[in-house]
């Protein structure tokens, strides 16, 4: 009997996917002398690949096992492709393989599974330098608003199906990833403090309201490591927890892992900003903001609980923890009962 992936030491996992992604790079017609590069692990492994017959490298994506059907993985290229033809936000694009299928299924028999594989579109940028920020975050906040007016207005293909960042979606006992109360070091007092938080904002985002205006379909992911910047564009990749959800809630996603930056405000008000010189954002919603910074982050603390096995969760570990109790802190300051 073979031994589940996830169950397998880092090294022949990192070893198993790069088998995957050797597999699956021939379908696109990717020469056998193709350099294949680990961009990052995460949900996916997202691979380079440079071939000497293509005037550009490819970006090859190995889905994890589970955690989007087909049917979610075609509604996310579908979303992509309709926010770059219909609302100028530049986005990766995908490639049909040899036989015209843009996604991809490759057999796995010696660990009894089968892996989606899809092919990118290289697109040119850097990820903003994080000490540079106001500017970029005007742009963010304006595309933002673009990607949300486009979103109310796009016809949803049969197909469609997303994850649903809801409430129970983000800090749910079964959450999209995970009960946060599996984060690193949580103990009881802990996890008192943070349950006092999280009902909280549960009563403050039944007040909010999921109506269309509010509520749809969202990046769900749009921190600085999905973001591209040129001299004079900034464009959006890694739409891979896009889904339904709160519009503000993409920007708590925005400031992940910075919600204790000293400029945080400043950050959060040049969003703003940018988001209003496209699209209205009341003053109600602007005040609900730390709402869904706090909601972010408690996801955040899920996955990290439910993901040990990845850099992103080793590097974050118990410091993560210790922040998120230090700002649950101040959000029961800030909305007493």
């Amino acid at each position: 009997m073979s031994t589940p992936f996830d169950q397998l030491d880092e090294a022949h996992r990192r070893a198993h996917l790069a088998t995957v992604a050797a597999r699956a790079a021939p379908l696109w017609g990717v020469s056998p002398a193709a350099r294949i590069t680990l961009l990052n692990i995460s949900e996916n492994a997202t691979y380079r690949i440079d071939d000497e017959a293509r005037a550009e490298p490819l970006i090859l994506r190995v889905h994890r096992t589970g955690y989007h059907s087909i049917d979610a993985i075609r509604t996310e290229l579908a979303w992509m492709k309709a926010l770059k033809d219909e609302a100028g936000v530049e986005t990766p694009q995908a490639i049909a393989a040899c036989d015209g299928q843009l996604i991809q299924t490759i057999a796995c028999p010696e660990l009894d599974e089968e892996r989606q594989a899809v092919m990118f579109a290289f697109i040119a940028g850097e990820e903003p330098a994080a000490d540079t920020l106001i500017e970029p975050f005007k742009r963010l906040g304006a595309i933002a608003a673009r990607m949300h007016a486009h979103a109310r207005r796009w016809q949803r293909p049969h197909y469609f199906e997303r994850l649903v960042w809801d409430f129970e979606g983000a800090v749910g006992k079964h959450g999209n990833w995970g009960d946060w109360r599996d984060g690193p070091g949580l103990d009881a007092a802990a996890i008192d403090l943070l349950e006092q938080m999280v009902d909280k904002m549960g009563m403050r985002l039944e007040a909010f309201g999921m109506d269309d205006a509010r509520f749809g379909l969202i990046h769900a992911d749009l921190r600085l490591a999905n973001l591209l910047v040129t001299d004079d564009d900034t464009r959006v990749i890694d739409f891979d927890d896009a889904g339904l959800g709160w519009y503000l809630y993409d920007i708590a996603t925005a400031v992940s892992f910075m919600e204790e930056r000293e400029d945080l405000d400043s950050l959060l008000t040049a969003w703003v900003a940018g988001y209003r010189s496209v699209a209205p954002l009341s003053a109600e919603e602007e005040r609900e903001i730390p709402t869904f910074l706090m909601l972010r982050r408690m996801a955040i603390l899920a996955w990290v609980g439910s993901h040990g096995e990845t850099d992103l969760a080793r590097e974050l570990g118990l410091p993560y923890t210790a922040g998120t109790l230090r700002l649950a802190r101040r959000y029961l300051d800030e909305f007493p009962a």
